[in-house]
């Protein structure tokens, strides 16, 4: 949870009109030092004192990349996760870790199941 905005102009004030220093006004609002540095940055540098937003959908890079990944998933049928990483930043620049492409596969509907064919005979 985010900080309200009035502590941290009353933070940012303490050290911009009152002479404190981040430290001090720190103590003084009971927060982190690096809490008052970083607003104190955003302060300066964006005229912010409020916080960013928080949450909210990402969008995918790999969305636009669906129909290629289907593709290569059909006609490749042993490929790896970490091999596709590769080859999405070698054929198309697109940068993605097994574990995104894993969620993204994952959500996209894509299943891995063993073939039925090949599991092994119940025990009757």
């Amino acid at each position: 949870m985010a900080y309200s905005e009035d502590l941290r102009e009353r933070a940012i004030a303490a050290v911009e009109d009152e002479g404190l220093s981040r430290r001090a006004a720190a103590r003084r609002y009971r927060v982190a030092p690096s809490s008052v540095v970083n607003w104190l940055k955003a302060f300066h540098r964006h005229g912010r004192t409020g916080p960013r937003a928080m949450g909210g959908d990402r969008k995918s890079v790999l969305k636009p990349q669906r129909a290629w990944i289907a593709q290569l998933i059909a006609r490749e049928k042993n490929l790896t996760l970490g091999v596709l990483a590769v080859r999405l930043l070698a054929e198309r620049r697109v940068r993605a870790d097994a574990g995104m492409l894993s969620r993204f596969l994952r959500a996209e509907g894509f299943s891995f199941k063993k073939n039925a064919v090949r599991r092994r005979a119940r025990a009757r």
